[in-house]
């Protein structure tokens, strides 16, 4: 698999999020960009295959954009931790086999890494 056959999303585009989008969609990836502001998704639009605007902790909205089919889901939702923990939470129950989330802080770190592990057990 090349590096173009990867599909990413990056959920959250504030300036970590939006540093990933842009990156991956320069070195070629198809990148969904998901973001609750529709400025930050207007933003984006140059930067990524495609730009929606959306609550990526409402299982509703994950399943209408049929998130399970992506390879990597970044989540760089970086103001609400119980946001972040929670979308963290929906992507693992859907199956998504990457996730990366950023922390806030250790104790951010420990309860996704915990949640997540308890979700798929290694």
């Amino acid at each position: 698999m090349t590096k173009h056959d990867k599909q990413f999303a990056v959920i959250g585009l504030g300036r970590f999020g939006g540093t990933i989008c842009r990156e991956l969609h320069m070195l070629g990836h198809d990148v969904l960009a998901i973001d609750h502001d529709i400025e930050r998704i207007e933003e984006f639009v140059p930067f990524s295959t495609h730009a929606i605007q959306g609550n990526a902790t409402d299982e509703t909205f994950l399943k209408s954009i049929g998130i399970r089919n992506f390879d990597h889901v970044i989540v760089a939702i970086g103001e609400n931790i119980q946001d972040s923990i929670l979308t963290t939470l929906n992507l693992k129950e859907f199956g998504v086999k990457i996730v990366w989330a950023k922390a806030q802080n250790m104790y951010h770190q420990k309860l996704l890494e915990n949640r997540c592990r308890s979700c798929h057990p290694s």
